[in-house]
């Protein structure tokens, strides 16, 4: 069943089979619905992976994005939380 939230459902698709997280697919599809894909294209940088991220730089975004359970994990486990967040 489709979500109503999301505008472009297949752009969301793509970009979660990229890793993308729920909610920066979300964003990205739904401002490619409303403005267009190229100029969404046009206007983002390129952001850096999370594996580069220290760990107490992944807490702090984890903590940003509301998300609990997190303290305790390994690198790699708090970094696939937060692309799946």
């Amino acid at each position: 069943m489709p979500n109503p939230s999301i505008k472009d459902e297949k752009m969301y698709r793509d970009l979660r089979k990229q890793g993308n997280s729920e909610e920066k697919a979300a964003r990205i599809s739904n401002a490619a619905a409303a403005r267009g894909k190229s100029a969404v294209g046009r206007k983002g940088g390129k952001s850096g992976s999370y594996q580069d991220w220290t760990v107490p730089e992944l807490k702090k975004r984890a903590k940003e994005l509301g998300m609990s359970g997190y303290s305790g994990l390994t690198k790699d486990k708090l970094v696939a939380r937060l692309r799946n967040h």
